[in-house]
């Protein structure tokens, strides 16, 4: 409690800031799109191209290694001295946990034992430090990649709304799935200030088998009354959707109906979310699962789908962390859905081309438990990396002896990882310049990809080391 109240405090004598920006307007197009029921939710992969008179390339290096993301947020900070950088300590319950030494990486085989066979798949970060230590706050961080409190945060879109516009151009005919995929949070950031074409397109999976498919992407009447419906609608309105004299709104209604009636009465749609009850079962039978099946299935399909978000909430373990129904089951969740996932991604020959990333928002307080049996919010967390050429079976980074401080940051810039190093390692793996600074903002102040840090800051980067020897 004593690092948590010294960082607290030095945080709040010196916030992080980026340049000054300007405030979001009331976007009242968003607002619609946010409320709009349609197919399921929000299917925003817009079609209207940005203009390139507007950005401002910073001509960084990228990886360009990935073709797509897969991001999962564990969402309330899960205890990193319990899971991916753990610790025995005198409270820890070895015989749940039965931590093993595997090539180098001390892991709770225990609680994670299909994970324990993926370690040559994974590498783990452990030299990383959130910005804060509130949840709401920081889960907005890791989704934007920058300060929600800041003058940019309440304008920032998400990482994978920035994925969707700059993939915008290599979508092909026919792909008619959303860019951005986002599964099990209503509530995960949206576009912000960029288009409400390119925000995601929320679903949350049942925890049982989804052998409906995609909701509302059928009609009672059949299809062939709907296709005469729709043509007659679609002749009826056509003056109103196209060059209308009351501005963009109503093109960006008429996108918002045609995509999701690409999603409709579609076999391929059919075939990617509706979910066997086998796979559901080989993934945990889980809502978390299901998800983890549904990146999967869409994936595969290569319809369109390029970024997908996961969140796993029920990691703000305060008190009985290791009773069966807390910690011990949320691992359960993540060791099959996690390790169902790579064997499909392997299976199907995307998993050289996927990069994963799996992360909360902070860590939680190492050495002994508190005194409602749980563990309070910390200074120090991990995150996991896969796929997409990243060497596996190894760690970056490295804490003492009980987790409380980065002893080695384990990359070249010599400091801690920030979620702000994450976001540019997220864009160079996609080939996406990092550096980039858009002028389409509306007050034309410059929106940069990754922010610019303090002045006296050691700029963001990628961390490159999770492909080097």
């Amino acid at each position: 409690m004593r690092n948590e109240k010294k960082f607290l405090k030095s945080f709040l004598r010196n916030p992080h800031t980026t340049q000054p920006f300007f405030e979001r307007p009331y976007l009242s197009r968003r607002a619609f799109f946010q409320t709009a029921a349609g197919v399921g939710g929000m299917f925003l992969a817009g079609r209207p191209a940005l203009g390139q008179d507007v950005i401002k390339r910073g001509g960084m290096p990228v990886n360009g290694k990935a073709k797509n993301v897969i991001f999962i947020l564990l969402a309330g900070a899960p205890s990193h001295v319990d899971t991916f950088d753990f610790k025995d300590g005198a409270d820890t319950p070895m015989n749940l946990m039965k931590p093993d030494t595997i090539s180098g990486i001390r892991f709770p085989v225990g609680v994670m034992p299909k994970l324990a066979n993926n370690l040559g798949d994974l590498a783990i970060v452990r030299s990383i430090q959130p910005w804060a230590l509130q949840h709401q706050l920081c889960q907005t961080w890791v989704q934007i990649g920058r300060s929600p409190a800041g003058a940019l945060g309440d304008i920032a879109p998400n990482i994978g709304t920035i994925v969707a516009v700059e993939k915008e151009a290599e979508r092909k005919p026919g792909q008619v799935f959303p860019t951005f995929l986002n599964l099990n949070n209503d509530g995960a950031i949206g576009p912000g200030y960029i288009s409400a074409d390119y925000a995601p397109f929320k679903i949350t999976a049942p925890a049982n088998t989804a052998s409906s498919g995609l909701p509302d992407t059928v009609n009672t009447d059949g299809q062939t009354r709907f296709d005469a419906k729709w043509n007659l609608l679609m002749s009826l309105d056509k003056p109103l959707r196209t060059a209308n004299p009351y501005g963009s709104e109503m093109q960006d209604y008429d996108n918002f109906y045609q995509n999701g009636r690409g999603l409709m009465f579609n076999t391929q749609v059919n075939n990617a979310f509706r979910l066997t009850a086998a796979d559901a079962a080989r993934y945990g039978n889980s809502s978390f699962g299901n998800s983890c099946l549904t990146a999967a299935n869409v994936l595969a399909a290569q319809a369109g789908t390029r970024y997908v978000q996961i969140t796993l909430g029920g990691w703000d373990n305060h008190q009985n962390i290791y009773a069966n129904n807390v910690l011990p089951a949320n691992l359960k969740l993540v060791d099959d859905g996690l390790s169902a996932l790579i064997a499909d991604l392997k299976k199907s020959g995307l998993f050289n081309e996927t990069l994963i990333v799996m992360m909360g928002e902070f860590g939680r307080t190492p050495g002994k438990l508190t005194a409602t049996a749980g563990r309070d919010h910390f200074a120090q967390q991990f995150a996991v990396f896969a796929g997409a050429g990243i060497r596996g079976g190894r760690t970056i980074g490295s804490t003492d002896g009980q987790g409380t401080q980065t002893v080695d940051s384990g990359w070249s810039r010599q400091r801690n990882i920030r979620m702000e190093d994450v976001e540019a390692t997220i864009y160079s793996a996609m080939g996406i310049d990092w550096g980039t600074v858009r002028y389409d903002d509306p007050f034309k102040r410059g929106f940069y990809y990754v922010p610019a840090p303090r002045a006296d800051s050691d700029p963001y980067a990628p961390i490159e080391e999770l492909w080097s020897a």
